[in-house]
């Protein structure tokens, strides 16, 4: 059976929470339109899984509703027809969301008359493959959701997440279990982060020095489903910084990936880690990537930014991106600049093109270079691409450094340690100053990907993520 899971935008959950809880106690319904993403394999579970992801929320009118208590909600179905032809029109999901207001996060017996009626109504309107969603809210501030296929028996969702500047998860898939190895880790949040941390689905893209200590202090964390991405292999400059690398490994020019999933899996705690030898943006990944609940980029490959600078809006996944600055002085050991970042993108916050993280004409020669890489050393020689200079410094202290603010990023997010503000979006820490900074940015009112809400949990559209080139 396919798996199912949920993602809602934290500013429709506001929304649909102000439209359904009016402190009377009498139950109220909404509509919700959602992205999909159709994974034909979960790298994890080897199934297939749907991914709902909110786009946009719909109110019925007070004028629709027929009839309302604390222990139902009925209203006409002339605006939900109108909802379907719009999700036929657009290629979305509609969604059904009402709320309990004495009652726990569990669908009741009316709930399951009601809906398959409703799940019918989309397949004659829209066509036998048709589906509906149901969220359920109660006053506690639970979440539940399922999937009805057709109109027999509905797909219960593994979890609901909820992507804001806080990143929270509603479900049964995050309940506590013990795991002794994190008992200190326990003493410091809880047993509740623990179980969190082990049910979650992280991607890291990017092997080298940032990519594999974030990959080895995530594993120790606890985190229960981690997959790896990169294409290179372990050669003897990356033994100074690549964690888990030996001399042995570049000597057989190992992949990266399997070289840190054989470090992960020789800790032996459990942790089910995937090594992905390819590019980001091969197209075998897509399903990878939006199989995630976050990504870690640790790529300074411009055009592998884009396209997770992407992902984050689509997909709802939040991207923690990283990269280490080192530009030496004249004088030696002096330091023009020596500072890591950490940035967190999802729907709100600027995005890398926003912050001029990356650079979309690098990102164009980069592919060239992949594609047709004669061409690539063609325009080299003649002045049209740029790179192709010495290697950027590299250090292990800053690039573990650096990891270690980006997985202390994850944790704010998932509990918000620094406080309940959650992700400030972006930090940047001068190491050679002991400075921490909390930078701005500005943010282009027209860019397409973090200004304008159309892509925001759009998810599967054909080209993937829009991009044509």
């Amino acid at each position: 059976m396919t798996l199912v899971d949920v993602t809602l935008q934290k500013r429709h959950l506001d929304e649909l929470r102000e439209m359904l809880f009016k402190n009377d106690g009498v139950e109220g319904a909404a509509y919700i339109l959602c992205g999909k993403s159709r994974i034909d394999c979960d790298p994890w579970e080897r199934r297939s899984r749907l991914r709902l992801t909110s786009y946009e929320v719909v109110a019925i009118l007070p004028e629709g509703i027929v009839s309302a208590s604390g222990q139902h909600v009925t209203w006409l179905t002339d605006s939900y027809v109108r909802l379907l032809k719009r999700a036929k029109d657009e290629g979305l999901i509609p969604g059904i969301v009402h709320s309990h207001p004495h009652g726990p996060a569990r669908f009741s017996a009316q709930d399951d008359r009601n809906e398959p009626d409703l799940a019918q109504l989309a397949r004659n309107r829209n066509g036998e493959n048709a589906s509906l969603l149901s969220i359920l809210l109660n006053a506690e501030g639970e979440i539940r959701a399922r999937v009805w296929p057709d109109n027999g028996t509905p797909i219960l969702a593994e979890s609901v997440r909820v992507v804001g500047r806080r990143l929270t998860f509603h479900g049964e898939a995050f309940l506590s279990r013990g795991m002794d190895y994190l008992a200190r880790q326990e003493l410091a949040f809880g047993p509740e982060v623990n179980a969190l941390l082990r049910g979650m689905r992280i991607g890291i893209v990017g092997a080298g020095a940032t990519g594999s200590a974030t990959a080895m202090l995530l594993a120790r964390f606890g985190v229960g489903q981690l997959t790896l991405i990169d294409d290179d292999i372990v050669e003897i400059t990356n033994l100074n910084r690549l964690h888990g690398a030996r001399r042995s490994d570049a000597d057989a020019m190992r992949p990266k990936v399997e070289v840190i999933a054989r470090e992960i899996t020789e800790l032996g705690l459990g942790v089910r880690v995937k090594p992905i030898k390819n590019w980001v943006g091969d197209p075998v990944c897509a399903d990878i990537l939006k199989s995630c609940d976050v990504i870690f980029g640790c790529t300074d490959d411009h055009d592998g930014r884009l396209l997770l600078n992407r992902v984050a809006y689509f997909y709802l996944i939040p991207v923690i991106d990283m990269g280490l600055a080192i530009e030496p002085a004249a004088d030696i050991g002096r330091m023009r600049d020596l500072s890591g970042r950490v940035t967190v993108l999802t729907p709100g916050a600027p995005c890398l093109l926003c912050r001029g993280t990356v650079d979309p004409f690098i990102a164009r020669d980069e592919m060239l270079k992949r594609q047709n890489p004669e061409e690539y050393e063609r325009r080299k020689r003649e002045a049209y691409v740029r790179g192709g200079g010495n290697p950027a410094p590299a250090v292990v202290t800053f690039t573990t450094e650096t990891a270690c603010m980006a997985v202390n990023e994850l944790l704010q997010g998932l509990i918000g340690f620094r406080g309940a503000e959650g992700w400030s979006w972006q930090r940047t820490r001068r190491f050679d100053l002991l400075e921490d900074r909390q930078p701005g940015a500005l943010q282009d009112a027209h860019c397409p990907i973090c200004s304008q809400e159309e892509y925001w949990g759009r998810a599967d559209i054909d080209p993937f993520l829009d991009r044509t080139g």
